[in-house]
């Protein structure tokens, strides 16, 4: 990745396939495309996708609520959603804050 990007996008992934596996980069384009259609079709079926080590994504049901139009502050109901939700691993968010996992440290992060 980039020094000056923001964010890793799928471009970035692919190039990251192209340059450690040996595929051309239409083929780890499509592995990406792929796996994120994996990962889709595993949400909607099953609602849940489970990476261990890295975290797990979750569909969570929203009920309706009242909310406000913001231009007009009329009140208005919001109709029943479902969500995506992810939570990290603790591998996770060791690694984001700097630390090695210990498994002293339990569920100090739950």
């Amino acid at each position: 990745m980039e020094d000056n990007k923001l964010c890793l996008t799928k471009a970035d992934l692919a190039e990251a396939i192209f340059s450690a596996l040996p595929v051309d980069k239409q083929q780890a384009s499509q592995i990406i495309e792929d796996y994120i259609e994996l990962i889709k079709v595993a949400l909607e079926t099953e609602g849940k996708v489970m990476l261990s080590g890295f975290g797990s994504y979750e569909v969570k049901y929203k009920p309706p609520r009242r909310g406000r139009n913001p231009q007009t502050g009329e009140s208005i109901i919001l109709r029943s959603r479902k969500v995506v939700k992810f939570k990290p691993s603790q591998l996770l968010r060791k690694a984001i804050n700097g630390h090695a996992f210990t498994e002293s440290d339990g569920d100090k992060y739950d």
